[in-house]
């Protein structure tokens, strides 16, 4: 029987890794971590190319080493502090592989991701610790405990995307998790239609730029700019000792959802965007919202809400994911065997975010109830790493 089992192999993932085996060195054999890749931080770091996001925007000391100044110390004596920016030491995403790798090598992990993923959890009647996973591989593993930590949900996808009329190219509507700039053939002179106000919107309108493409940005309210995803009084007790007070679970998701505000772009990307408008090659749509598409005679026809129209070559959806449990599917299956209380679809987990009444913690942004509005950063992995590994030790 495996002690812990990990589904996912990203940040997050590895944080717990690192702090439990740092804590626990023992547990390594009975560790398993399953993730389809077969290796840590594959789609993280496929993200950051397809999108060509060249600097992250957590500070220095979140990141996957128990020891918050690894990061730095580690660009200190490679002489690469010139690739931790500005006062918070936001780090080069060339930069934070290379230091994941260091990590990975320092923990002994690099063998521990087996390419597989869980999918189907099996809760056992003889109380929370047993479980029995079904892999990809049809392999069946019995567990004391798993971790979810696979990220975000299914695409978000505009309901006017539903209704489109009939058929058009598969490049000429793209989700953002579909889209690689790299591989984007053909853009030198085409409309780029983007539809989102957030980071990967603005990431995906500079790189279809430099590929001299012409982008219109369609923000369903004005474009915000910010260094963080939040405020950094969330990083610390400044916000969070009254979020965690708050005993009401309705109000903490409001208090979330308030302080992330539907997304918001750095002052550097800002400046770009900015500068792109005023040479011409940039088109910026503030509160404004599609409400139909056509694809007629190779191109699209847009229709906004304001009455106004659009056309372009392709058209690329920065619009999120779904954060709720209704759209994981392992969540699904969870909720069918063991219902509990959720909160517009956000799970109410115990302290050390556990599924109540099971052995199955969570990682990721739905913890956000327990953890606040950085759940999904790396702060948040850092946060739920050391709640699951208080309770996972003290089982």
């Amino acid at each position: 029987m495996a002690e812990l089992v990990i589904a996912g192999a990203g940040p997050q993932a590895l944080t717990l890794c690192c702090q439990l085996l740092q804590k626990r060195p023992q547990w390594r054999r009975q560790l398993r971590v399953l993730d389809p890749t077969g290796s840590w931080l594959s789609r993280w770091h496929g993200q950051m190319r397809s999108c060509e996001i060249p600097w992250l925007r957590s500070p220095s000391p979140h990141h996957p080493h128990p020891n918050p100044h690894a990061l730095r110390r580690f660009a200190q004596e490679r002489q690469r502090s010139h690739h931790l920016d500005g006062p918070y030491g936001l780090p080069h995403t060339d930069l934070f592989a290379d230091f994941c790798r260091s990590v990975v090598a320092d923990f002994l992990l690099g063998d521990q991701v087996q390419a597989a993923s869980v999918q189907q959890i099996r809760l056992g009647h003889s109380g929370p610790a047993s479980l029995e996973l079904v892999l990809s591989d049809g392999a069946v593993v019995a567990a004391r405990r798993l971790v979810i930590a696979t990220g975000a949900g299914a695409p978000v996808l505009p309901g006017w995307v539903r209704t489109i009329p009939g058929s058009h190219p598969a490049q000429a509507l793209q989700h953002s998790q579909t889209i690689d700039l790299a591989a984007c053939q053909g853009l030198q002179g085409q409309q780029v239609l983007i539809v989102g106000g957030g980071l990967t919107s603005a990431h995906l309108a500079l790189g279809a730029l430099r590929r001299g493409a012409r982008v219109s940005l369609l923000c369903r309210r004005e474009l915000r700019s910010q260094p963080f995803d939040a405020d950094p009084g969330w990083l610390g007790p400044k916000h969070l000792k009254a979020f965690r007070a708050e005993p009401c679970w309705h109000r903490r998701r409001q208090q979330v959802l308030a302080a992330r505000d539907g997304g918001s772009i750095t002052p550097q990307l800002s400046v770009q965007l900015h500068q792109a408008r005023r040479q011409g090659s940039l088109q910026l749509h503030e509160h404004c919202q599609v409400q139909e598409a056509a694809w007629r005679a190779g191109q699209w026809q847009i229709f906004c809400r304001d009455g106004s129209g659009l056309q372009a070559d392709r058209l690329w959806l920065a619009t999120g994911f779904h954060p709720g449990v209704s759209h994981q599917p392992l969540l699904r299956q969870l909720l069918d065997q063991r219902p509990i209380e959720l909160i517009d679809d956000w799970p109410v987990l115990t302290p050390d975010l556990r599924w109540p009444g099971t052995n199955v913690h969570l990682m990721g942004g739905l913890t956000a109830l327990q953890l606040g509005p950085a759940a999904r950063n790396l702060f948040g992995g850092r946060e739920a790493s050391e709640r699951i590994c208080r309770g996972a030790i003290k089982a």
